[in-house]
């Protein structure tokens, strides 16, 4: 459609009616509004940008996500569509990757690297139960995959299940002896546990693959200072 004054008139209006209806909470008929709006002038950044709004606002987060970017495109020197873009990503890209994550798994469930990619992100959102669950998944779908089974026991240590996580740390290094990460972690479970001699035992090996690894230090310093 050729872009006329007549066109952007009406296409304004559409979208001011838009945002009307979404400040009711009335976002079906606020959707309808932009779609009209951007289909009488398909430049309008700022109607891509209330479409987003909305589209978030009802979860539908990829789709936000697509009606934002379009938005830059169509006016790059913008600060105001580069502003709406950057806070949706700062408020919702964790739950973005998320719903993707979860997408992937629903299409093919038996992805190790997708539920351990879900689990961190989990963990980094603060939702440690579900990244546990994740991560368990992963480990049963991948048991010889130390990385997974390295942040099954982390996940572990912060959810305060010692006991658990200590089982599958000596099972890792019974894999692989030099993980300095797991000898690490394993010390500060031993630690948490009352073990210190385990505890010093095992951080003591970390030092002896590397002597300068700060972690170790820390560790030992403060398994030392208890």
């Amino acid at each position: 459609m050729a872009r006329t004054t007549d066109n952007i008139t009406q296409s304004d209006h559409h979208n001011a009616r838009g945002i009307e209806l979404a400040d009711r909470g009335w976002y079906e008929e606020a959707i309808r509004e932009f779609h009209k709006a951007i289909e009488l002038d398909p430049k309008s950044a700022h109607a891509h940008d209330n479409l987003g709004t909305v589209l978030t606002e009802k979860g539908l987060l990829l789709e936000a996500l697509a009606e934002f970017v379009v938005a830059t495109q169509l006016d790059p020197n913008s600060a105001t569509t580069h502003h709406y873009l950057a806070s949706f990503l700062a408020s919702h890209g964790a739950d973005l990757a998320i719903s993707q994550y979860r997408r992937s798994l629903a299409c093919e469930y038996e992805f190790p690297d997708a539920h351990l990619n879900l689990a961190m992100t989990l963990a980094d959102s603060g939702r440690l139960d579900e990244a546990l669950r994740e991560l368990e998944i992963a480990h049963l779908q991948a048991p010889e995959d130390t990385l997974i089974q390295h942040e099954l026991a982390c996940c572990l240590i912060d959810l305060e299940r010692h006991p658990d996580a200590i089982a599958h740390l000596k099972n890792l290094l019974r894999a692989e002896p030099r993980h300095i990460e797991a000898l690490v972690d394993l010390g500060i479970a031993y630690t948490a546990q009352g073990f210190y001699a385990e505890a010093e035992s095992s951080l003591l090996k970390a030092l002896a693959i590397d002597p300068v690894d700060f972690n170790c230090h820390y560790h030992l310093a403060a398994l030392y200072a208890t």
